[in-house]
Parts: structure tokens; sequence; C-alpha cells
């Protein structure tokens, strides 16, 4: 019998900076209690992420990046897909992906990535 590939079950891959200690933090957090449905790519050691999101190494150490159903998400909303796909993360993305909330939390990814992307520059 065929599964139908839903937005749960279907594979997602994301693209983060493993040679970020924070960023390397968290997402270990989340492999923890992730299953085979989400890839991990560090873009710091991954020769193949340019080729595979069509971006520059610079764009990818700039904001988080998801690869889901063909299309690459970048940014806030990459924390959206992560979450709604481990269980133990559910109600981060309930509560983040309300109309009011997520306006808010966007802003505050960009300035803390943006940070990040410049002490990453520092270190390359």
């Amino acid at each position: 019998m065929e599964t139908k590939n839903t937005s749960k079950n279907s594979k997602t891959k994301v693209y983060f900076n493993n040679s970020c200690s924070i960023c390397r933090t968290e997402i270990n957090a989340y492999k923890k209690y992730s299953d085979e449905n989400i890839e991990w790519a560090d873009i710091s050691s991954d020769e193949n992420v340019e080729i595979e999101t069509k971006k520059e190494r610079d764009q990818l150490y700039r904001r988080m990046h998801v690869l889901k159903n063909g299309e690459i998400i970048s940014g806030a909303k990459t924390f959206l897909i992560i979450w709604k796909k481990i269980p133990r993360y559910n109600f981060l993305y309930k509560f983040f992906n309300k109309p009011i909330i997520f306006p808010v939390f966007n802003i505050i990814y960009e300035f803390i990535a943006f940070l990040l992307y410049l002490k990453s520059k520092l270190f390359r």
C-alpha cells in the first residue's frame, strides 16, 4: 500500500552552521528527538550545500535554511518547520506560529542571526 507524502512524513533537510557553537547546541538538541524524516547538513563542511540550495556559501551562513518539498525556506520559518516535525517541540510551533507572535519572533531571529553571521565571518 502506498502512503501519501504529507508534511508530517515527508523528508526535510536542514542546512545549519555547525561551526557556530550556539547553532550546533540547538541543532544537537533537535537531533536527539528527530527521526529519519529530517536530514541535517552542516554548511561549514558539506561541499554539496551550495549546489543543493542554489545559494552562495555566504548566504547560507546568514540564515538557517530548510529544503522541504523541493523548496528552500530561509530564516525564522525554518524553526516552525523543524518544531512541527518533532513532537517534543510541537508546543513551540503552536506558540510561535500565531499571527501576532511570528512577526516579532522573525525580527528577533533576524537580529540574532545577523550577529551570529558577523561572528562566523570573523572566524572563517
